[in-house]
């Protein structure tokens, strides 16, 4: 990726419209993607193809305790469940299947199980 001064920003990866803006469809993004991940492979492996580096403990939470210590708090699976009933419950009265939750932070406290079920 690069910024607005065309600088390249090491360890920065995007695809989709973040990265072109709201412009094309899926079969355009796809390419993108590709091109991303191509980027990521290419930074994390040697000339070899080696991995530059590797993780000492590749358990799931080990993901989530390395993301939480850096101030990085992930959503569970369980906590996505508890916003899909939740926005699936807003759109109940109104005859529809879901009504989405726009605000991050009521969709973050909907996660964490700290706002009451609809």
């Amino acid at each position: 990726m690069v910024d607005v001064d065309g600088e390249h920003l090491e360890g920065v990866y995007t695809t989709g419209w973040i990265k072109r803006g709201p412009v094309g469809l899926i079969g355009h993004t796809k390419s993108d993607a590709a091109e991303t991940i191509k980027n990521l492979v290419d930074d994390l492996t040697d000339e070899s193809g080696e991995p530059r580096r590797t993780a000492t403990d590749r358990s799931p939470q080990a993901v989530t305790d390395f993301l939480e210590a850096r101030g990085v708090h992930p959503i569970s699976w369980a906590g996505w469940e508890l916003l899909d009933a939740h926005e699936r419950g807003l759109g109940v009265p109104r005859g529809r299947e879901r009504i989405k939750v726009v605000p991050r932070d009521e969709m973050i406290a909907i996660t964490r199980g700290e706002l009451p079920p609809t």
